[in-house]
């Protein structure tokens, strides 16, 4: 490999900090050509999907990409706005009031750049731009609370395959999981008892996570304990029992088992079993995107409600909210600090 051709650090001027905030990626537009190129990328990356290369690839292109972007396109129109993406125009919120919260504390000499594991802003772009503003002292930050391999792992894979072409690697801080973090079950509670203040408390409280298939977890993944550790801190700090406030798990894909209990089948069943209200929040999803928006939101509204439910309400990420940005400012500083 030929590192002369990259250019490193400038060592003429002061160094700085910086910060890539990460998160998982985001279509060019909602378009079937556009999910077509997110979508391999996405499902190749073998982090995310643990088959046979030959045979995931037969699966991949002779199906999957000739049936699904199409439908993902339809349900992107609905999600998509002015802005663009959700995920994507809330991230870039997120460095934004990030970045200024954190100079208030450590002053200019620190950079916060938005990445995305698949799509744009990629991370070779994030940490060659955090290299232009002379970071010697990089945090890599994934927006994932808890951990999976899925998730953080390839963040962090991705991370390594840039910067193993640079002649000078940064000092680089990676923070793999925050989900006990005080600050980050604080900004949760809050956002329960605000919308609960505005709309009144409901029967339960659903506590929706990302699932993963139940082979991953044997293989050892932690995800899934690290999600029953937010719920039970979410639970105890919002004063709720295990029957009124429940996990679940969303977004299944393909025939294998994934984790349980899933999202959709709890629903159905509380409806059948005559709970009339059910508020649902996400703690596993640092901005709203499709599968809060439209697979929370509505799909699974629409499961709960045909089964006998009457009112069904989703709790927004945290987003951008001050108490959002002031935990990821904690986890920063922390780990700096150390």
């Amino acid at each position: 490999m030929d590192f002369s051709a990259k250019w490193d650090f400038d060592h003429e001027h002061p160094v700085s900090t910086g910060v890539l905030l990460t998160n998982l990626g985001t279509p060019e537009a909602p378009t079937k050509s556009a999910l077509r190129t997110y979508l391999k990328e996405f499902l190749w990356d073998p982090r995310v999907v643990e088959q046979p290369r030959w045979l995931w690839w037969l699966i991949l292109n002779g199906v999957i990409l000739n049936t699904r972007p199409a439908k993902s396109a339809a349900l992107y129109q609905s999600a998509w706005t002015e802005q663009g993406s959700p995920l994507l125009a809330t991230g870039k919120k997120q460095r934004h009031a990030l970045q200024q919260s954190l100079r208030e504390s450590m002053g200019e000499a620190v950079h916060v750049e938005l990445a995305m594991r698949y799509g744009n802003p990629s991370i070779q772009t994030g940490l060659d731009a955090l290299r232009e503003k002379n970071c010697r002292k990089i945090v890599i930050l994934p927006l994932y609370p808890q951990y999976s391999a899925t998730t953080t792992g390839s963040t962090f894979d991705a991370v390594a395959d840039v910067l193993k072409t640079w002649r000078r690697v940064p000092e680089l801080h990676l923070i793999d999981a925050y989900h006990q973090h005080p600050a980050y079950i604080s900004a949760l509670a809050d956002s329960v008892r605000m919308h609960w203040a505005e709309h009144g408390e409901p029967e339960r409280l659903l506590m929706s996570f990302h699932g993963i298939p139940e082979r991953y977890f044997k293989s050892g993944d932690p995800y899934p304990c690290q999600c029953r550790s937010t719920a039970r801190l979410l639970r105890e700090e919002l004063g709720l029992d295990e029957e009124r406030a429940q996990v679940s798990f969303q977004s299944r894909f393909g025939k294998e088992p994934w984790v349980q209990p899933y999202t959709d089948e709890t629903l159905k069943v509380w409806g059948k079993d005559g709970v009339k209200s059910v508020d649902v929040i996400c703690p596993g999803f640092a901005a709203d995107c499709l599968e809060t928006l439209e697979e929370i939101g509505i799909e699974n509204r629409d499961y709960f409600l045909s089964a006998g439910g009457e009112q069904y309400r989703y709790i927004p990420a945290l987003n951008d909210s001050a108490a959002h940005i002031f935990a990821l400012k904690q986890l920063i500083l922390a780990c700096i600090k150390n």
